[in-house]
């Protein structure tokens, strides 16, 4: 760290301390050539995790697309606010134990769906129809005899 008064580049820190609740250090420090004290503040640097799309293009990801499909597909169920906000903490504590900077779409819709099915299945299914792209009946009913099939 370079002194912000003689610019030398030796300097030494004196005290360390937690600051912003935790979330970077404070530390108080001492130029070796000068011998004068500033505090610089550390915080993790975190890169942001991307997303990678069908179409194989990437975005930043967002909680609310995910809060979006999944309120869609509770729409009129006896799924409270809160268990929706659980299952989306859920997911998203995957998601980003994965350690992985990247993650594709179909990784997370996956987890939504694994999720959903145990949550409630008609909201399952309606997520799945429209995650799946269910292009008719056949498929629809498909999904429907597995479902069945499992229980």
């Amino acid at each position: 760290m370079k002194c912000p008064y003689c610019n030398a580049s030796d300097t030494k820190v004196i005290d360390s301390r937690p600051a912003d609740e935790n979330s970077s250090i404070r530390r108080r420090r001492q130029c070796e050539k000068c011998k004068k004290r500033f505090t610089t503040y550390e915080k993790l640097e975190t890169m942001p995790l991307m997303v990678i799309k069908k179409d194989r293009t990437r975005e930043t990801y967002d909680r609310s697309k995910i809060e979006d499909g999944v309120i869609r597909s509770c729409h009129k169920r006896p799924v409270s606010t809160e268990q929706i906000n659980a299952m989306i903490d859920e997911i998203e504590n995957c998601v980003f134990n994965l350690e992985e900077k990247e993650v594709e779409t179909s990784v997370i819709g996956e987890l939504v769906m694994e999720k959903l099915k145990n949550l409630d299945e008609v909201a399952y299914v309606r997520f799945a129809s429209v995650y799946r792209e269910f292009k008719d009946v056949n498929t629809f009913m498909e999904e429907l005899g597995k479902l069945l099939k499992n229980k």
